[in-house]
């Protein structure tokens, strides 16, 4: 393997603030130069477009917003050469058929393509109909086909992909820096408990398919204090949900709030592709998950030791209920959940092996 320091260009498609692209790159970026890899990342959006895209309507300007985002990418892909292989996380551009790409690859340059989404699974976009009109499946399956090797947030996507004919396909799971997020401080039950959720508006939907086990919850234990931030104005019968903002600032001090987190999912493929960010968030803060009983989920939470993972609305109630009697069961989860994120997922780790397969991948192609 070559042992000279590569060059590698990472596209993401969010800017810092944007959890997907955080993950999967930015949190690399400072234990790469380390392993050999100089990188440089370019945004398809900037911050305001990031929050801009967050809202609905504003159609006009998110128009626009594209078209610069669009010229900027290309200005960026103009030195493409300069680069021992461009890594694209989830997309080159959020529409049209992959040529690009394609004309990238017949000239020798060497592409990643990132997921940890079904992306593959055409969802609607709740904020604009245009986004939903350029979202297209099978051009991530044509994707898989074309680049020279798909990165997957886990074993199901990697497979999906596989089975679409990717070239090569690998797993790298999703790190998580327990440096940036303080550990919880012991649990008591001197104060009301917290239960909280952390996402995005559109998945915040979500707590939907549980909304009978919360409410059964919020009618036996009235203290329970309960919050939801980045959900936007999510309401739900019987239970007084505390609403704050996301912010990469705030989200620590929120994280300090929760004593429990919640991660309900839909029986259905795109849970299944989930990569278990928001679970992981949780362990890492010392917040005791109780997730889904799906997907990556099983592979990261160990029932009844780092986490409860639920099935029916029964576990939902049967596992808060005991978390919410029992102080020294949730330390005890939260110990042994901050443990795991610090041995399996700590970034300087996965940095590694990213670092690794890039050189590994950049010399198959160069000598084939």
């Amino acid at each position: 393997m070559t042992e000279r320091a590569i060059r590698v260009l990472f596209l993401t498609r969010y800017p810092v603030e944007g959890a997907s692209s955080r993950y999967r790159v930015f949190q690399y970026i400072p234990y790469l130069a380390s392993h050999g890899v100089e990188a440089t990342v370019q945004s398809f959006m900037n911050t305001p477009m990031y929050h801009l895209s967050l809202g609905s309507g504003n159609t006009i300007a998110k128009i626009l917003a594209t078209l610069r985002a669009t010229v900027h990418r290309l200005w960026a892909l103009r030195k493409w050469r300069h680069y021992d292989a461009l890594y694209l996380q989830r997309e080159l551009l959020p529409f049209g058929r992959p040529v690009i790409e394609g004309w990238l690859k017949t000239r020798g340059a060497v592409l990643f393509f990132d997921y940890d989404d079904a992306l593959f699974i055409k969802k609607p976009s709740r904020y604009n109909w245009i986004a939903t009109a350029l979202r297209s499946g099978d051009k991530t399956r044509k994707l898989f086909r074309l680049v020279h090797c798909v990165v997957a947030g886990n074993n199901w996507l990697r497979d999906a992909a596989v089975e679409a004919g990717a070239l090569r396909a690998v797993t790298l799971e999703v790190a998580e820096d327990t440096a940036r997020i303080p550990m919880h401080t012991p649990h008591s039950n001197d104060a009301p408990v917290t239960i909280g959720w952390l996402g995005s508006p559109s998945t915040v939907k979500y707590l939907n398919f549980i909304e009978p086990a919360l409410q059964a919850i919020a009618q036996k234990n009235p203290h329970v204090r309960w919050e939801i931030m980045g959900g936007k104005e999510f309401t739900m019968d019987g239970i007084n949900w505390t609403l704050t903002d996301w912010s990469l600032d705030h989200e620590l001090a929120a994280l300090a709030r929760f004593d429990i987190g919640l991660m309900p999912l839909p029986p259905e493929d795109w849970a299944r592709g989930k990569s278990g960010g928001k679970a992981r968030t949780y362990m890492a803060a010392g917040v005791v998950p109780v997730v889904a009983d799906i997907g990556y989920n099983r592979e990261l939470i160990r029932h009844g030791e780092t986490g409860f993972l639920c099935e029916t609305l029964d576990d939902w109630e049967s596992h808060l209920s005991k978390l919410i009697e029992s102080a020294e069961l949730r330390q005890r989860i939260a110990h042994a959940a901050r443990n795991e994120v610090e041995q399996r997922f700590a970034p300087a780790t996965i940095a590694h092996d990213l670092a690794l397969l890039l050189k590994q991948v950049i010399d198959d192609v160069k000598t084939h």
